[in-house]
Parts: C-alpha cells; structure tokens; sequence
C-alpha cells in the first residue's frame, strides 16, 4: 500500500512570517494539530505543530501575534512523497519519533499528510493483507514514538 491511499489530502498549510495566533486558529478551524510551513513556491520547509506553538507561548513574555511560526521552528520537516509505501513512512515515524508526515511532490510542494491516525483507522487486526499494515506494526510505531527519552539533563 502507497502513502497516496491513505494520506489526507484537504490540508492547509502557512508560512514561516505566519503568526502563532493565526497559526492556532487555522489548527483549531481545520481541526488539525499540524501545520507544514511552506515557502512562496509552496515547498515544505518545516513543520509547527500545536505542542510547538503551546511551548512557545509559555515560554516567552510575548502575545501570540507577536511571534511567527519562523522564530519558533527551525528544524526542516521530515516529509514522504505520495509513492512511498506505507511501511517506509511507518520507519520515518518511528525513527524521528512523528505523528504525522508532510507528503511532497518530486518538486517538494505539499500535497497531503499522512498521520499516525491514518494508519491506526486502517490497521487490520485478524487479517493484514487486507490493507498492508498490521495493527501490531503500528502500534510499535506508535510505541516508538511515545517513547520517553530525556531530551537534555539537568546538572547537579
């Protein structure tokens, strides 16, 4: 099974001089909690996700329309294209520990995500082959992901 049979099409992005209250009230509008950022010829450069934009406001003396998504993600997204199949987009997932994917074209330009969600709806439990993806294979992924590994430590 491809990325393209399972990834959300209706998506909607913005843009790195988007502000944090714009960028909320589109995740709360499309009921969504990601948003790939895209640059003027609509190639992903990086993602922002609801996390992102609650840490940013708790961390900082500033109003959400302040603050664009640009100041507050740096890292580049990790992203599949719609051809991929699902298990190399499952390995990405749980390597960079993910719960959803940005889907390019071969130019880079977002056409689609594929979410953790996805995968999970589709899953089959008695039967695999039906759909391509074991509940048991996603729920590793989801495991992987979940996985709580200390970001930094604090010193004595």
């Amino acid at each position: 099974m491809k990325v393209q049979d399972l990834m959300s099409k209706a998506i909607v992005s913005c843009r790195s001089d988007t502000s944090l209250a714009a960028a909320g009230a589109l995740m709360w509008e499309h009921d969504c909690g990601i948003l790939p950022i895209v640059d003027e010829a609509g190639k992903v450069t990086s993602v922002i996700t609801d996390r992102d934009i609650c840490i940013a406001l708790s961390t900082r003396d500033a109003p959400a329309w302040h603050i664009s998504t640009g100041d507050v993600v740096k890292a580049q997204a990790f992203v599949c294209t719609p051809d991929d199949e699902i298990q190399a987009a499952l390995k990405t997932m749980a390597r960079e520990r993910v719960h959803r994917l940005p889907v390019v074209d071969s130019e880079g330009k977002l056409v689609g995500v594929l979410s953790i969600s996805d995968l999970i709806l589709h899953a089959e439990k008695s039967d695999p082959k039906k759909t391509g993806i074991s509940f048991d294979e996603v729920v590793g992924v989801l495991q992987a992901i979940c996985a709580h590994e200390p970001l930094h430590t604090i010193a004595a």
